[in-house]
Parts: C-alpha cells; structure tokens; sequence
C-alpha cells in the first residue's frame, strides 16, 4: 500500500531535522570550545563522544566539518614545538620513572631482608627460651611474630608489585627509545 505524504507534513519533517542538525551542530561548537579550554587532542572521534553526535554526522555537515577542519588546524600550529623537544620530555619522564621504581624496589628489598632476620631472630628465641618464659611473654612474641610475618607478606606483594612497575618502566623507556631513533631517522631522511 503506497501512501503518500501531504507536502505540509513533508515540509514540517524538513523543518524538524534541519533544527535537528543546526542543535548538533550548535553541540559540536561547544564540543570544540570545551576541548580547546581543556587542551586536550582535537579528533573527530572526540568531538563526536563530547558532542554527542555520530562521526557519520561530522564527515556529512559541512558547517561541522569546515568547523573540525579550522579546529585541527588552530591545534596544529599550537604544536608547532619540534618533535625531538618533545621526545626527549617523554624520555626523561620515563627515565625518572625507572629510577623511582628502581630505588623503591632496593628499598623494599632491604626491608624485608631486614624483617625476615627479624623474624629468625624471634624464631630463634622463642625456641630457645620457651621453657624460661612466661605464658604472657609467649603469647607477646608469638603476636609479635605474627604481625612481622603479615608484613612480610605484604612487603613482598608490594615488592612484585613495584618490581611490576619497574618491568613496565623499562618496557615504555625502550619503545620511548626506539621512537626517539624513528624520530631521529625521520628528522634526519632528506625532503624530496
């Protein structure tokens, strides 16, 4: 059954999605302004989740695109720094990085090196000494024990958990690394 739409409602359909579009359009305006304020990347994808509007829907407004399109260029000339600048601040970044997770990993390895003698050393007295001791200084040092031996446990999580950081460190400095060699490959390549 074909039915045909009386011109009136067509027009007032019309009306409707061009307020529609001009109200996203208004949204990818504010997008815009919102990520300039916060200087974060200007992206279609990111204009489109601020927004709230498709991707489909910025590549087929014109107003919208012209809009992204001045947006990216105004962020292009911002980054006009050269990118070996910024390379060698993600290196040092990650270099400070490593040396942290390095120097905390020497620091939780002292400490339980030292809470495990610890721990030895009341073994040791309680074995030998038992007999001579009361039932409250057993108790005291069986408490004792048994708190050394919860923070060992828990020296030793935050031991892989640092040695974890440290692997990671290490993993980003050497992709840092091999992407400041890119850089330099690039920066060095001659123009043709």
């Amino acid at each position: 059954m074909n039915t045909v739409v009386p011109e009136p409602r067509t027009a007032a359909a019309l009306a409707a999605r061009r307020r529609k579009a001009d109200i996203a359009v208004q949204r990818v305006h504010d997008a815009l302004a919102r990520l300039r304020r916060e200087k974060a990347q200007i992206s279609v994808a990111a204009i489109a989740r601020s927004a709230d509007v498709s991707r489909t829907f910025l590549y087929d407004n014109p107003e919208a695109r012209t809009a992204i399109s001045e947006a990216m260029a105004q962020a292009g000339e911002h980054r006009s720094r050269p990118l070996a600048d910024q390379a060698d601040e993600r290196e040092s970044t990650w270099r400070e990085r490593a040396l942290n997770a390095e120097d905390a990993l020497k620091t939780a390895h002292t400490e339980i090196t030292t809470q495990r003698t610890r721990i030895g050393e009341l073994l040791g007295e309680i074995r030998d000494l038992e007999t001579a001791w009361t039932e409250e200084a057993v108790q005291r040092i069986t408490t004792e024990n048994t708190t050394l031996k919860q923070r060992l446990r828990q020296i030793t999580a935050e031991n892989r958990t640092l040695d974890e950081r440290l692997k990671a460190a290490r993993s980003n400095l050497r992709f840092q690394d091999r992407r400041i060699a890119d850089l330099e490959a690039q920066i060095a390549a001659p123009t043709d």
